[in-house]
């Protein structure tokens, strides 16, 4: 028999609201290196006035209730206490979408998105459009963590996910949609759970990122590799540490509420389109929930995992293996890696809608959550 959802409510108590207040008044700050802003991580100045706004003018509170205006749940899976979203679509049949944030991000994401997936009518689409979101907070994430649990590799989550829909939900048939570690699990769910997956919709190709360039390759291949090789040099230091000593990094990130905002928010500037000004593309209260819901949780070192497992075992999509059914993607220009199209069919067989937008980084829908629910539902409308 399949375990039983119960309803849920985000509540953190007010003594850990008060905890977090002190601890940022005791912040230390390091100093700054002479040179640009940002030039080697996270801006003091930035840091300067985050950290106080942080204390003194964030309300949890209103995030809190954002989150708690979509009906959410928890069910015992195996290992882990599953939280997850499941908001129902208003429209005449309305398909289940499985929505996958990943790191560092959080179910705080989707936030703006899922209205436009679960009432595109709302927005002057068509009700024929609409979705049932079902947006677990991944296991090791936020509130699908509690300490000592088991770590959870990206096969492991698929599967975790898999079970939910299928056994739990009785969804028998279902879309995917990801970006990030979202994107890892869709596409591992799209290979390994074929059978119940319509179709995967991502906005991030997982490419596997150690292969060299073809002997004919394309000038755009030629492109893709010359801007790989850069960003493995400057830009997966993050990586690394998590995904080799995810422990020692953990006691920092726990005890240090700075520290956990400024691991956080240095990603969040470098891998949106925001020119160099996070808060003009994902405001300063957008971003404190998501780094609040890690802080409240004690969900950093889990969140680690998938980069450990990911380095000490195979790519998710095992070698020569491919992902057939049919998947969409956006292509947004400020998104981390970009392989092109030539590449990406050598793993995805069923490449059906493959768009280039015009504006978004890798937080697409924080940034661009029109342009994104746009794509999922032109994708999908032929699925279904």
């Amino acid at each position: 028999m399949a375990p039983a959802p119960v309803p849920f409510t985000l509540a953190i108590p007010d003594r850990d609201i008060a905890d977090l207040r002190t601890r940022l008044a005791l912040t230390r700050f390091p100093d700054q290196a002479p040179d640009a802003p940002w030039a080697y991580g996270t801006d003091l100045g930035y840091m300067k006035t985050l950290v106080p706004y942080w204390k003194d003018q964030f309300d949890w509170r209103a995030r809190e209730a954002a989150l708690n205006a979509f009906p959410q749940f928890k069910v015992r899976m195996p290992d882990v206490d599953l939280h997850y979203l499941h908001v129902p679509g208003k429209g005449p049949s309305p398909t289940p979408l499985l929505l996958m944030h990943g790191w560092p991000g959080s179910v705080f994401e989707f936030v703006d998105i899922i209205p436009r997936l679960t009432d595109p009518a709302r927005f002057g689409g068509d009700p024929a459009d609409a979705f049932t979101v079902i947006a677990p907070s991944l296991p090791g994430y936020g509130l699908s963590f509690v300490p000592g649990q088991k770590r959870f590799s990206i096969e492991d989550i698929a599967a975790c996910f898999a079970s939910l829909m299928t056994d739990v939900l009785g969804y028998q048939r279902y879309a995917a949609q990801g970006g990030d570690y979202g994107a890892f699990t869709a596409s591992r769910l799209g290979h390994a759970h074929a059978q119940n997956v319509i179709g995967i919709h991502i906005n991030l190709l997982t490419i596997q990122r150690d292969r060299s360039p073809p002997a004919n390759a394309t000038e755009e291949e030629r492109r893709y590799f010359d801007a790989l090789a850069y960003w493995l040099k400057e830009e997966t230091g993050y990586q690394w540490i998590q995904g080799t000593k995810p422990q020692t990094l953990s006691y920092g990130l726990t005890d240090s509420p700075a520290g956990l905002a400024a691991w956080i928010a240095e990603k969040f500037r470098t891998w949106t389109d925001c020119d160099d000004d996070l808060e003009s593309v994902i405001s300063r209260d957008h971003l404190l929930a998501n780094i609040s819901l890690y802080w409240f949780t004690g969900a950093i070192g889990s969140s680690f995992w998938p980069y450990y497992a990911r380095m000490h075992g195979p790519w998710p999509i095992p070698s020569g293996g491919t992902v057939d059914v049919p998947m969409g993607y956006c292509a947004f220009p400020k998104e981390i890696i970009r392989p092109p199209r030539s590449i990406a069919k050598q793993m995805y067989t069923n490449i059906q809608r493959w768009t280039v937008m015009q504006k978004g980084g890798h937080f697409a829908a924080m940034e661009q959550p029109e342009a994104l629910a746009a794509e999922i539902r032109a994708f999908f409308r032929g699925l279904r």
